[in-house]
């Protein structure tokens, strides 16, 4: 599953990092997330992995696991301060993309999550490229309701129907704040054209759910805790699980699908 967004800052990393919370929660399964973000490597932080390095062994480089069932795998473990900019030209970006599929010992996984960065330039036409004799079950694109947001995930969508990635459906993060005290919503980002909703009706593209602004998340990831665990109650969280569901069935189904096919 490819986390993709046109927009930087719209949250990519921390829902790649709580979509990989969410289904290794499910301990029957093992899941992957490899942070292919090679100059903002933000996964290490998030999952409370700072500071980890990775081992080489016979069988390739180990990915460091903050649970039995749940691997990371970024260059921000390759780094010697998480200080240190990565000023890379493409080939190279390539290169170690290429190195994360195929030297990770990453054993029987059956969800891998990929968080990009944002755009669509050369690191997501490599993963495209790489991934493709897998079959990717798709992409999930992440957006904020306001139009600058959204104009930049059409350029997303629109990339994905060109590299024939099937879109699994988008996500509206930061979809309003319901304030702790009284209440009462607000519209942070006001949804000037409709937000994500209009878009995906436009574009006959699934909307997978909203997710409201809890500040509880950006403690939670700058702690490198799940926010689901530390919040289980808060509205985002419930978003979230909905979402995770229907991310889960839509895999499900495609490897149903595939298995008849073959």
């Amino acid at each position: 599953v490819l986390v993709l967004s046109g927009k930087g800052g719209v949250g990519k990393s921390t829902f790649s990092a709580l979509l990989a919370h969410g289904l290794a929660a499910d301990e029957t399964k093992q899941v992957a997330l490899l942070d292919i973000d090679i100059c903002g490597p933000s996964i290490p932080k998030m999952m409370g992995l700072e500071g980890e390095q990775v081992h080489q062994s016979g069988s390739g480089w180990s990915p460091v696991y903050v649970e039995e069932n749940l691997g990371v795998m970024s260059v921000g473990f390759l780094l010697s301060s998480p200080d240190d900019a990565v000023i890379w030209r493409g080939p190279k970006k390539n290169g170690l993309i290429k190195q994360f599929l195929r030297d990770v010992d990453w054993g029987e996984v059956d969800y891998l999550i990929v968080d990009t960065p944002p755009g669509t330039s050369d690191e997501h036409l490599s993963i495209v490229q790489y991934l493709s004799a897998t079959r990717i079950d798709g992409a999930v694109i992440v957006t904020t309701p306001q139009e600058v947001s959204l104009q930049d995930v059409r350029k997303e969508i629109n990339f994905c129907r060109k590299v024939k990635l099937p879109i699994i459906g988008v996500v509206e993060n930061m979809s309003g704040f319901v304030c702790p005290k009284c209440k009462n919503e607000s519209q942070i980002f006001p949804p000037t054209t409709g937000g994500a909703e209009k878009m995906c009706q436009n574009l006959n593209v699934s909307l997978l759910g909203k997710v409201p602004l809890d500040p509880q998340i950006g403690k939670s990831c700058d702690k490198g805790q799940s926010f689901l665990a530390e919040a289980p109650e808060s509205p985002a969280t419930l978003s979230y699980r909905n979402i995770i569901q229907r991310i889960q069935e839509y895999c499900e189904q495609h490897h149903f699908q595939e298995e008849k096919i073959m």
